[in-house]
């Protein structure tokens, strides 16, 4: 087999990097292997992302960077930026090739030589959590956002494909998996369009099949919208809590319903706290962690504050805050009343203050509590313990001694800090 050397390098969301873990494994079998740091690639593949100015940006610098140190390679570009201007990245040093579509990959791999396209992934670097993507596109529109652009057609992968994934996966030793998508919640819409609806395979459907894998491993999901926190999801989460985590990332992004609006999005805020109290009314100790846009144009400090004590209300163990950033394409990018990014930094750092009251309040109400945890590394600052994810999402600290990396453990949790807990094995 021949000796061809291959980097990648990903910029952006889940999706992308399981996407590009897909391509990896493909050229592996097309005889491709991964280069080492001294080692010139024969191709280099990048993944790139669009969703802000800055990742356009990023991906450029990383093409040229790559050219310059692998200075014989081919580049091949995808990605969502690769969707919207291909033809900004084809002059770019070393590209041979832009894919402007991801259902594209089995034809790329197919143009390098490699015979036995794979329909999934078998491993996930060397992570002890793997990413499966079994959804893509996205239809809502949002007045910020310049995905739905460049990732229109909404389509769901078989559930028995899935399926098959995931205890490859767990057989390969992955501990948690990560369910992935460009609107995950709508995950079955297209596969279930002429069926009955008692045919209808739908996320909470797709999240029962996994759960009735016989491996040991648990299933995270990544973001979902509010109105896609049905009673069946939480019915299932319910039925399977060594399984599911009783975790959900609920993209609220901001607690303003005039704001709401102008970002054209499909609720209110007294919905998303309404979700939010139908899954704890549900599930021991959910932890709910989201995304919120600061500065929104427009937003004027009592819409901000309207976020705040949305935020407060629901308990938030993580924000994700995200100073709003125009993006060319975009409704909002042209909307009047932008905001100072002076003022976007000062709500950011306010945001921020709450959040650590929501997040601690929420760690100490663990102290106490038995938590699956998901050991993954040594702690950089104390050979003494080791850290990893628990179930509901919290950082965990354990005894180093007594664990093994990339193993699941429970562990009773001895106290709460504002940026961890930790604990003792059971």
């Amino acid at each position: 087999m021949s000796d061809l050397k291959l980097k990648t390098l990903t910029l952006g969301c889940k999706v992308n990097q399981y996407e590009t873990e897909l391509v990896r494994e493909g050229l592996a079998r097309g005889g491709y292997r991964d280069a080492e740091d001294s080692e010139s690639a024969d191709v280099c593949v990048v993944n790139t992302c669009t969703v802000t100015n800055e990742g356009d940006s990023k991906s450029r610098q990383a093409i040229r960077r790559l050219a310059r140190d692998n200075p014989n390679s081919r580049i091949v570009v995808m990605g969502c930026y690769a969707t919207r201007a291909p033809n900004e990245l084809k002059v770019l040093p070393n590209v041979s090739e832009v894919v402007t579509d991801k259902r594209e990959i089995p034809d790329l791999l197919g143009r390098m030589g490699v015979i036995d396209i794979p329909d999934g992934i078998s491993k996930f670097g060397d992570r002890h959590r793997a990413y499966v993507k079994v959804q893509d596109g996205c239809l809502l529109r949002c007045s910020f956002c310049i995905i739905p652009y460049v990732r229109p057609e909404m389509y769901s992968r078989p559930s028995g494909e899935i399926v098959d994934e995931v205890a490859r996966l767990a057989d390969n030793g992955f501990r948690e998996i990560v369910l992935t998508g460009i609107h995950l919640g709508h995950y079955g819409v297209d596969l279930n369009k002429g069926k009955p609806k008692t045919d209808w395979v739908r996320l909470a459907k797709l999240m029962e099949m996994l759960s009735q894998i016989d491996a040991d491993f648990r299933v995270r999901l990544s973001s979902i919208e509010a109105t896609e926190v049905t009673k069946e999801l939480i019915e299932v989460m319910a039925k399977y809590p060594d399984k599911i985590c009783p975790h959900l990332h609920i993209s609220m992004q901001s607690g303003s319903d005039s704001v709401l609006r102008r970002m054209r999005r499909r609720w209110g805020s007294q919905r998303f706290i309404d979700r939010c109290k139908l899954l704890k009314d549900s599930i021991d100790k959910p932890s709910i962690s989201t995304d919120i846009i600061v500065g929104f144009p427009g937003e004027t400090e009592e819409e901000f504050q309207e976020t705040c004590r949305v935020s407060e209300t629901v308990g938030f163990s993580k924000i994700h805050i995200f100073p709003f950033s125009p993006r060319k394409g975009t409704p909002a990018a042209e909307m009047p009343d932008q905001i100072p990014g002076d003022v976007k930094s000062d709500r950011r750092a306010r945001l921020a203050a709450v959040e650590d009251k929501t997040r601690e309040a929420y760690y100490q109400s663990l102290v106490g509590d038995t938590l699956d945890v998901l050991i993954e590394a040594e702690d950089r600052d104390d050979a003494n313990l080791a850290s990893g994810t628990s179930c509901r999402y919290a950082p965990v600290y354990v005894d180093r001694s007594q664990v093994e990396i990339g193993q699941r453990y429970q562990v009773k949790i001895d106290r709460a800090e504002s940026q961890r807990v930790l604990g003792t094995l059971v």
